[in-house]
């Protein structure tokens, strides 16, 4: 099941209608434990900073300052605030938008996870790209 298997199966159950999905709350939580977990795992100091108001935010931006490549999942970690906040605000969108919220968690909990186990993925996302350009000359 990978690094992080209480965040994954907790979503997948409630994708599923197995369980009730978690709520809006715990999903940015579940987003904020994994990037907590790689910052730990990297040695890097987990900062209390919000970033536009968010910590999962500020996590992202203090785990990409040492690793650029962890950059691949800025947007990721964007989408999962840009889902809450239509969920919360558009109540006609809710039950769409918290089902896809909790998808990009998942895939957030994925990608760090494989991170994690192998240290070369996501360098050749776009925004790593001018490193390897730079290595090639």
């Amino acid at each position: 099941m990978g690094v992080f298997p209480a965040i994954i199966a907790a979503i997948d159950a409630g994708l599923e209608g197995r369980e009730d999905l978690p709520g809006l709350d715990r999903l940015l939580s579940m987003a904020e434990e994994v990037l907590v977990a790689w910052l730990v795992a990297q040695g890097q100091p987990v900062p209390r900073d919000e970033v536009e108001g968010f910590w999962l935010l500020g996590l992202h931006r203090q785990g990409a300052r040492a690793n650029p490549s962890f950059n691949a999942c800025r947007e990721t970690c964007r989408e999962i605030v840009f889902r809450r906040n239509v969920a919360l605000l558009y109540p006609d969108e809710a039950d769409h938008a918290h089902k896809l919220m909790a998808m990009v968690v998942k895939h957030l909990a994925l990608f760090v996870g494989g991170k994690l186990e192998q240290t070369g993925l996501g360098e050749f996302c776009c925004s790593a790209r001018p490193l390897h350009v730079a290595e090639a000359d």
